[in-house]
């Protein structure tokens, strides 16, 4: 079973992100504080979940949390300000929209930018050592998963709605044959280098 807190004095926060490695789309993040004696038997890391899983525990979080937001950053300002900051800013976005001031932050990664006048602590794989961070999780995937499968709507080449912008090898294939779209991240490495040379050839051959 997860923990319940890192810091038992002081209301905690915990923030995760999801979507850092996508090719398009933004990345979200969430901010759950729990109640500090808040158990759950099998609430974990949300890649660790089925889909329905997560569906049941974001009605629960919603209901038992003191307090809970998710924020995104969108694939334009991702290529303006880099995937790392756009991640920490999303998290910052998410600790803004909260209705409960926390006063300790507990981040999921190695790394982050301080958030002002608030104390952080990151935690390395924290979704599967600590609850408010994998309750993070969920909400920020069933969030981002949700938006990305509307979106599929609109541009069904790419099959977001169940690669849901990761690269996979259809995606990538898909951006070859179609472009890139409006929601895709240009300063990403869209298409593998084998994948250039397939279609120069094709360019040279005449058939696109």
């Amino acid at each position: 079973m997860l923990k319940a807190y890192y810091n038992i004095d002081a209301i905690e926060a915990g923030l995760d992100e999801v979507g850092r490695g996508c090719l398009a789309g933004p990345v979200v993040a969430a901010a759950v504080i729990l109640p500090r004696d808040y158990k759950h038997s099998f609430l974990n890391d949300s890649k660790q979940l089925t889909k329905t899983q997560r569906l049941e525990l974001e009605k629960e979080i919603i209901r038992e949390s003191v307090s809970w937001a998710v924020a995104e950053v969108d694939n334009i300002e991702i290529d303006k300000i880099n995937i790392l900051k756009a991640s920490f800013l999303a998290m910052h976005r998410a600790v803004d929209k909260l209705r409960v001031r926390p006063e300790h932050l507990l981040v999921d990664g190695n790394r982050f930018t301080p958030y002002p006048m608030i104390p952080h602590t990151c935690i390395i794989k924290g979704d599967a050592h600590y609850l408010s961070i994998a309750a993070a999780s969920v909400l920020a995937k069933n969030y981002r998963d949700e938006l990305m499968s509307n979106l599929s709507r609109q541009f069904p080449h790419y099959g977001w709605e169940q690669n849901v912008g990761y690269p996979t090898i259809h995606h990538r294939k898909a951006i070859v044959l179609h472009g890139p779209c409006s929601y895709h991240r240009m300063s990403f490495k869209l298409i593998k280098e084998e994948q250039d040379q397939s279609v120069e050839e094709t360019e040279d051959l005449g058939f696109l």
